[in-house]
């Protein structure tokens, strides 16, 4: 899997042979530098497994949406305030990438993150103790939501700054290694993390009793504080990553970046806009597989253990992606994951009128879970690692957190698209099968959008991909002398 793959001899897609010795930019490869095993693996560790934060956060709001609900049946249900938390941290989270995407490129990698680890901790535990004015139902909504936003702005910053960094340190990694570890404190910790966003009320509401949701809810934010907390002195002692300090750029010509990046930009948002719209109608099948097995009126507990089983599923594909990933590519592994993961979705659409009963809910359960553990195997795991090694690393934070906030965008469009499709139905039928005829059209898609459109990673793309863009940048009258500290 490590061979050179020879590509058609043009900017945009040839792949760079090895530093001549004695050139300009010949360094060492950083696999070569002089550290121990745990110098080389412990910063990889705390850039990535921030986003364990995204995936309980994120997460946990769908259960303590319920148990608000259950607190304040007319209040909170009937006002916008159940739509908002869940929705409103999907738009911090995108000025979050935004923002620090800017500053990793421009500033720092280490400091963006630590701010973004800051912000993120001060919010959760802000959201965990919401309080309204004089004990206000509605003013303990609103402050909720606001905390919520800026807990966002946290979120998105382990993108760029956090994602970005771990991509860079793998560099100095075992060659052959390098994808799995990136994907297993990225990805996996997401998946990890909404099995326990799950588990974690389900254990509360048996703690606490039904009576006592409100220090439950409570409980299960505040947990949230724990994981940012415990990386802050990680990355306190970290240091820059090794690639960043030799290919940092203090200049930016905009111009020659988006001449050289705007389409292979364009196709990864593409992919990425789109797996995020899709997953989300996805809940369509796990909201119809409770139904199904829960009586109404079932106790909470129960609700959010079978929540858990639902998400379980995630983590055999995530870990399999991981591993397929070294050994095929990035780019095939997500391509062949998401292919047939919208064949399945075929399958499940056209089956939904038999699968929609209790008679054949085993099989429904069996063929869901596969579908979800495609999606990770593919699209999943390999989508931030595609986006965080097909660019340069003066411009990584950047390129990535643009590819990044359109996938957030696709999941925010998608809750919003996808229910107009099952309102507009022409029967209950049709409005369980229609949203996912159009989200496995979109898989397929994505499949045909990587499979030719995007390039060959291996392990040591990053370093290839710095050299032809200091290339072009120094035939285009860059003087790249400048690059580095």
């Amino acid at each position: 899997m490590n061979e050179k793959v020879v590509e058609p001899q043009t900017y945009q897609e040839k792949a760079p042979g090895p530093l001549e010795a004695g050139a300009p930019h010949d360094l060492q490869p950083l696999e070569d530098t002089t550290k121990g095993r745990w110098e080389r693996s412990w910063p990889t560790i705390a850039c990535g497994a921030g986003l364990f934060s995204d995936g309980y956060l994120n997460g946990v709001i769908g259960q303590v949406n319920t148990m608000l609900s259950s607190i304040y049946p007319k209040a909170y249900d009937n006002s916008t305030a159940s739509k908002n938390v869940a929705s409103i941290a999907f738009a911090g989270t995108v000025v979050g990438m935004l923002i620090f995407g800017y500053t990793s490129d421009h500033w720092s990698r280490k400091w963006s993150l630590m701010i973004s680890t800051i912000i993120l901790f001060v919010f959760a535990a802000l959201a965990a103790g919401s309080y309204g004015w004089h004990g206000s139902d509605y003013g303990l909504f609103a402050a909720l939501t606001a905390y919520r936003f800026f807990m966002g702005i946290g979120i998105g910053g382990e993108y760029p700054a956090g994602s970005v960094a771990c991509a860079e340190n793998t560099g100095e990694l075992k060659e052959g290694h390098r994808n799995r570890w990136f994907i297993m404190f990225t990805n996996f910790q997401i998946d990890t993390a909404y099995v326990l966003s799950a588990f974690i009320p389900m254990i509360l509401c048996l703690i606490c009793g039904e009576h006592h949701l409100r220090a439950a809810w409570r409980i299960s934010l505040g947990l949230g504080v724990i994981p940012p907390l415990s990386l802050v002195y990680l990355r306190y002692k970290m240091n820059e990553p090794e690639e960043f300090n030799r290919q940092r750029m203090h200049k930016f010509p905009i111009g020659l970046i988006i001449k050289f990046y705007w389409k292979r930009l364009f196709v990864v948002s593409l992919i990425w806009f789109i797996y995020d719209f899709s997953a989300y109608s996805f809940g369509i099948y796990s909201s119809k597989w409770l139904t199904l097995i829960l009586p109404p009126g079932a106790p909470l507990w129960k609700n959010f253990g079978w929540t858990t089983v639902i998400y379980l599923f995630y983590l055999p594909g995530s870990y399999l992606g991981a591993i397929f990933s070294d050994w095929y590519g990035p780019k095939k592994t997500l391509a062949i994951g998401v292919g047939i993961q919208g064949v399945v979705g075929f399958i499940m659409s056209g089956c939904y009128q038999w699968l929609n009963t209790t008679e054949y809910l085993g099989a429904f359960i069996v063929v869901y879970g596969v579908f979800l553990a495609l999606g990770e195997l593919g699209p999943g795991d390999n989508i931030g690692l595609v986006a965080a090694k097909t660019s340069a690393t003066a411009i990584r934070g950047q390129y990535y957190s643009y590819a990044a906030a359109m996938g957030k965008i696709g999941a925010f469009v998608g809750t919003y698209v996808l229910p107009l499709a099952q309102e507009n139905a022409p029967n209950k039928t049709r409005a369980g099968q229609d949203p996912f005829f159009i989200s496995s059209s979109l898989c397929i898609f994505s499949a045909f959008l990587a499979w030719f459109l995007l390039p060959q990673i291996n392990q040591d793309t990053i370093t290839h991909e710095d050299e032809r863009f200091r290339q072009f940048l120094e035939e285009n009258g860059y003087d790249t002398s400048t690059l580095g500290n």
